[in-house]
This record gives structure tokens, sequence and C-alpha cells, in this order.
């Protein structure tokens, strides 16, 4: 195998016509410049070199080997700079999931951010809900992701996962604009007689509109489902139900009204989670990156833990 070393020596004795030329600008002496020839020569299975008393001259071989060594070792050089760079934390690749809330309101500010400071980095994006995100991280297919909890879904995160808080939201009760409840602070026993629209069953917004209607001493009638907040809102603008919404997907559209819980403020909590053990230095600017946008979202029905 030809080593790398030898190469670059080669190169420099090319270049110089002299092993002590070579020796000084390489920083070695002529005797190890010397060997390292030799060497070379036993590995490629012919002599480089006309060796006379006080000069050298290289053979054909050592002409092709130069000239093609040189831009192996050019390409190499810039390998040894992207990976420094890379683990300076200025270029490499950064995989993120996120859900789809936080797509339109959060990260796409955090991203613009990543891109102005770290133009050379390689950032995808994976968009789910955080029951299917949260494998890909466990299993390195996703260096972070973007998660949610409700306050009546408790949730608890694999050992394996370093969970930082970045912000909460209130969870908004949406009305036709029309609707008695638009003109008052809601209590949710207000709307038991109403047609709700909630998310896919099983998911954890339809699970904490279930049980709060229960606190309340009823039953939800779900009468549409949609995982799309626009389409949950767009179908309350045309008088066919009421929501809960949170605030991340809460657009105030003509026709609808929002409003938080009266005496029963709830929240869902927007955590950023890795690998603990991932070593990619980008995750640092990732989340600091996500963590300022969500300090510049404080207000309204945003708040940052």
């Amino acid at each position: 195998m030809l080593n790398p070393v030898h190469l670059r020596t080669l190169v420099e004795v090319v270049k110089t016509g002299s092993f002590a030329e070579a020796a000084r600008r390489l920083g070695y002496t002529s005797s190890a410049v010397s060997q390292q020839i030799s060497a070379f020569e036993r590995a490629v299975g012919v002599e480089l070199f006309e060796r006379e008393a006080h000069s050298i001259r290289p053979a054909s071989a050592a002409l092709l080997i130069a000239d093609r060594g040189g831009e192996l070792l050019a390409a190499f050089d810039g390998f040894e700079h992207e990976v420094k760079a890379m683990v300076q934390g200025l270029r490499g690749r950064l995989r993120i999931g996120t859900f789809p809330t936080a797509s339109s309101r959060v990260v796409p500010k955090a991203l613009a951010k990543l891109a102005a400071d770290l133009p050379d980095a390689e950032i995808r994006l994976d968009e789910a809900e955080p029951e299917d995100v949260l494998p890909l991280v466990l299993t390195g297919e996703l260096d972070l992701a973007l998660v949610y909890a409700y306050d009546l879904v408790p949730q608890s995160w694999p050992e394996e996962l370093t969970v930082l808080p970045l912000l909460d939201e209130a969870l908004l009760v949406m009305v036709p604009s029309e609707h008695p409840a638009a003109k008052n602070n809601v209590r949710l026993e207000d709307l038991k007689d109403e047609r709700w629209i909630a998310s896919r069953d099983g998911t954890s917004g339809a699970t904490c509109l279930t049980r709060l209607c229960a606190a309340s001493g009823f039953a939800p009638r779900i009468a549409f489902r949609s995982n799309d907040y626009e389409v949950v809102q767009s179908l309350v603008a045309a008088g066919v139900g009421v929501a809960l919404v949170p605030a991340l997907g809460y657009k105030a559209l003509p026709g609808t009204h929002a409003m938080p819980l009266r005496h029963k403020p709830l929240r869902r909590h927007v955590h950023v989670v890795h690998r603990t053990a991932n070593t990619n230095p980008l995750l640092r600017d990732a989340v600091n990156a996500l963590q300022e946008v969500c300090q510049n979202a404080v207000g309204g029905y945003i708040n940052q833990p």
C-alpha cells in the first residue's frame, strides 16, 4: 500500500529536483527523504530516480506519479480541511425532524439563521408527529427533533435522550365568530352540546381533548378529524364545529374567534431532543438557533418555559 507521506515527499523531490531542498521544505533531514524515496520505490517496484554523485534525475514513472499524486494530495488536503471544519461545527450534515405546526412557525427562522451562520452545512428536514420521529432520533437517522407534550397527556422520554425545553403554547378554543361563546371567556361546559373537530384518533391532541371534556363531565361529540390545523380552522370558519387548537397552529381566520379556556388554562410544551451520545458538532448551533427563535416568539399565546 502506498504511503501518502512518502507520496508527498516524492512530489516535493520532483518539484525541487533535490533531496536536500525537499528535506528543507518538508522539515526532514536529507537522510530521511532518501529513506522515504527508497521505501516508495520498493512499494511500486521500480526505481524512480537516477542517482548521481551530486544530483538526481526523476524517471518517467516518477514524473507520472508526481503529476497524479499532486492531484490526490490536493484532494486529500481539501478533505482534511472539511473534516476539521466539520469538527469545529463549520461544515457537516444535520438531520432535523419536526412536527407540522413547528415547521411553519419555528423551524424556518431557525434554518435561516443556521444557513447564514453555517453556509457550507448540509441540513435535511423531515416532518412527522413525535411518535414517528423519536425512533429515528434513537437509531441515529435524525440528529435532533422537535416534539411536544400536552398537559393532560404526560410524556416520558427515553433515557438515551437529552430533552431541552423550547416554548410553551396555550391551547385555544376556536368557535365561529357568530357563536355566543365568542363574546365571553368560554367555559368548556358551555360547549358540551357542540360538534367538535379534533386531530386523528389516538394522537396526543385528541387524547387531551377527550380527557379535558371528561373532567368537565361530558364526552366530546367529534364530527370531523384532521391533523392539518388549517383544515381544522377552515371547518370552524365554515360553522360546522368548534375545536381545541395549540397556539403554534393558530392563524386568525375571518369567521373565527379563538380564546383560552376560562379557569382551565392548558398548554402544549415544545421540546428539542437529541441522543446524549450524539457528537455532531452542529447540534449545539441548531439548538441555539431554535432557542433564539423561540425566545423571540415570546408573547401572545406563545411563551418560553
